[in-house]
């Protein structure tokens, strides 16, 4: 974490010779936290983010508003037992006529999902239930769209003849024959990503987890493997935690996407000029919107591997006291940590 943010000095779980009954107890709790953190961020529950670890260069960063300098937009994709597709016929001047997912901009104040049912509610009339968190789209943290696979709960299918500035009219298509023409072509990966997770779920169901957080930031599960054993990356400011690297808004860090963030963090413990680091997706999202706490926090899961394995068996050396790598011991934790790694078990983020 900063060091203006610290409040406690550095510490790990190496051992202290001078107090080592004193330090093995300290270890056993702070492997013990580090267990039940592990266990809520793969389980999709998230964590309340208190400080970050790797912050852009400059200036602390500045609290996210939307409206300001950040936008979220959320989407619905529905798919019925005829497998056809809700689509919705744009209102808008620059694209009337057009077809398109239901989908818009985030309000100040809304959760996630309160703004994906009151979309859908004024472009297709319906009453909605979002099932689970299919992919995120980011271009850069001040841009990030939510695509979330949803079923219907009530309301009556807009017509024509309740056209407004809203949309045209709402219906459903077949997947196979959509109308033309779309708004644009971007919303076909996604009605074949929805259509897929209802053949075969690759992810568990996630939904977004009401924390407040008043920045764009990352909570990395960042790990590396060797056969059936695994080490986490972990934070050692304060007590022991999975890391939180915090987005910038400097036009290298939009240029460069979200992953910019998780590339800085890494930098500053490892040197990653021999490491392949891959983002592999989404573990979970954390996001309030009440009281002016418009940020989000990802917790994403992170490969990190030797360019040129050969006998590498260990991980890669961590420099200075701020991190190091826990070795995962507990089988049930491990087996759903390498099946999540195996089986790509995670919401895509696509940019």
């Amino acid at each position: 974490m900063s060091p203006s943010l610290a409040a406690a000095p550095l510490r790990s779980l190496r051992a202290d010779l001078r107090f080592p009954a004193r330090r093995f107890s300290e270890d056993l709790m702070a492997s013990e936290g580090l267990r039940g953190a592990l266990t809520a961020v793969l389980g999709g529950r998230g964590l309340l983010v208190q400080n970050y670890d790797s912050g852009p260069a400059g200036e602390p960063p500045a609290p996210v508003r939307l409206r300001r300098n950040v936008c979220y937009v959320v989407l619905a994709v529905f798919l019925n037992e005829q497998d056809e597709v809700l689509l919705v016929q744009e209102a808008k001047k620059e694209c009337r006529g057009s077809w398109y997912l239901p989908a818009g901009r985030m309000e100040p104040g809304e959760t996630i999902v309160e703004a994906l049912q009151r979309e859908v509610k004024e472009e297709a009339g319906l009453q909605c239930e979002p099932l689970t968190l299919l992919s995120v789209e980011e271009r850069g943290p001040s841009w990030i769209r939510f695509a979330f696979l949803t079923r219907p709960t009530g309301g009556i299918l807009k017509t024509s003849k309740e056209a407004d500035a809203e949309s045209l009219q709402a219906g459903w298509y077949p997947r196979t024959s959509l109308p033309t023409p779309l708004r644009a072509q971007d919303i076909l990966h996604l009605v074949d990503l929805a259509a897929q997770y209802r053949q075969r779920a690759r992810h568990p169901l996630l939904l977004p987890q009401e924390l407040p957080c008043s920045l764009v930031c990352q909570r990395l599960v960042a790990t590396f493997t060797n056969v059936q054993t695994v080490w986490v990356l972990v934070g050692t400011v304060g007590t022991p935690h999975l890391p939180v690297t915090a987005c910038g808004f400097a036009p290298m860090e939009q240029r460069g996407g979200i992953k910019m963030a998780v590339l800085r963090l890494l930098q500053e413990c490892l040197s990653l000029h021999h490491l392949a680091v891959e983002t592999q997706g989404l573990l979970g999202l954390q996001h309030l919107g009440k009281d002016l706490t418009d940020g989000i926090c990802m917790n994403v899961l992170v490969t990190v591997a030797f360019r040129n394995p050969g006998l590498q068996n260990e991980p890669p050396k961590v420099r200075g006291e701020n991190f190091f790598w826990w070795k995962v011991v507990e089988e049930d934790l491990q087996n759903q940590l390498l099946q999540r790694l195996r089986d790509s078990s995670v919401v895509p983020i696509n940019r």
